[in-house]
């Protein structure tokens, strides 16, 4: 992961510290998703380490399915006092439960792929040269 600098002084290097569109960073503020930016003087923003790594977190659940809504309420409750945090936690752990289930999902799929993979690649190395599949259509054919 690249080092994040204690303050950034641009939204260009935002969006490269994040991953995320110059574009994407002003719609998330502008929606609420993540706060203002501070500014500076002539009016570009500035961001501390811990608010590109709170963007980057975002980013990470909407990576595995969360979405904007529930990021924007599970940021909310951020902001707020510890008493939130068995909120947070459940709203965590919830999305935890979901990727766990989205992993097994696909753990199944790839698995059938494999199979099937298998399959050709015994296919391809071991032809059965008696099976020429022209048999079955010569017939249908008379």
């Amino acid at each position: 992961m690249q080092e994040i600098p204690e303050i950034v002084t641009s939204i260009k290097q935002a969006a490269e510290l994040t991953g995320l569109t110059e574009d994407t960073i002003r719609y998330y503020e502008k929606i609420g998703l993540l706060p203002y930016a501070d500014r500076k003087r002539n009016g570009h923003r500035v961001y501390s380490r811990e608010q590109i790594q709170s963007i980057i977190f975002l980013t990470r659940l909407k990576a595995t399915g969360m979405t904007l809504e529930e990021m924007k309420s599970y940021r909310e409750l951020s902001s707020l006092d510890n008493d939130t945090v068995p909120l947070r936690l459940s709203i965590l752990e919830n999305h935890h439960h979901k990727i766990q289930n989205e992993i097994s999902r696909l753990f199944e799929i790839q698995k059938i792929i494999e199979y099937k993979i298998d399959h050709y690649r015994e296919i391809t190395q071991n032809p059965d040269l008696n099976d020429t599949n022209c048999t079955s259509t010569i017939k249908k054919d008379l």
